[in-house]
């Protein structure tokens, strides 16, 4: 059995279509960021680092109870532990893994900054925005060009690459990016949607209720590392 510690961020949800798409057993332990709960003590003990997604496999390595953060390296342990959704040959695995590495450096960090200065940061960052936005864009356009190339975007295997990026990409309007013009992309994005184990994660990621809605101002404050907690 799989403890995950979860909400419904992009992160989170890769491993929720993960386990699905494997049909491990797992239960969800909700850690509700948006009050703070990734910085309690007993969180911290699983993750230095205060963020989720985490994951505690009771039957890991050697049959004991093992820790895992990072989504990208939880996508790779479990992958390895099954055997499943990552190439064999290591030419194709590395081709994988290097695009797993586009979205954990720059898929994940680009299209979360640009939701940020979007919706969350004040008034009086259209530098930021532009920033953002210009590198999301040139990033859909890079991943449109790689599908155009190959059927996924790790090889010619579907992959944890295809269940890493997806998350990023349910929001592609909110990036000004329209799949009229990006086919390729658009194709991808279907086919993974139909798939079963998909439909059964994002059922159960939309179940869930967080207080992001209703945070408290020092709640928010805390989490972006701004007002009090800034160290600027």
């Amino acid at each position: 059995m799989i403890d995950l510690y979860a909400l419904t961020s992009p992160n989170v949800q890769k491993i929720f279509l993960l386990l699905e798409e494997l049909e491990l057993p797992y239960n969800v332990k909700l850690v509700d960021v948006w009050k703070g709960e990734q910085f309690l003590p007993e969180f911290i003990k699983l993750n230095p680092n205060a963020k989720i997604p985490v994951i505690v496999d009771h039957e890991g390595p050697g049959g004991k109870p093992y820790t895992v953060f990072e989504s990208g390296a939880i996508m790779l342990y479990l992958a390895e532990k099954t055997g499943r959704l990552m190439p064999k040959d290591m030419a194709a695995r590395y081709e994988a893994i290097q695009w797993l590495m586009i979205q954990m450096t720059g898929v994940g960090p680009t299209f979360g900054n640009l939701t940020h200065f979007k919706r969350f940061a004040p008034a009086g960052n259209d530098y930021s925005v532009s920033r953002y936005q210009t590198e999301a864009r040139r990033l859909y356009d890079l991943l449109e060009t790689r599908l155009g190339a190959s059927p996924w975007l790790g090889g010619q295997e579907y992959s944890i690459v295809d269940l890493a990026t997806f998350p990023w990409t349910r929001n592609h309007d909110a990036h000004g990016v329209s799949w009229s013009d990006h086919p390729h992309l658009a194709r991808w994005f279907g086919a993974i949607s139909e798939r079963a184990g998909v439909k059964r994660a994002l059922a159960k990621v939309d179940a869930i209720v967080s207080s992001r809605d209703t945070a408290a101002a020092d709640d928010l404050d805390r989490i972006f590392g701004r007002g009090r907690y800034a160290r600027a």
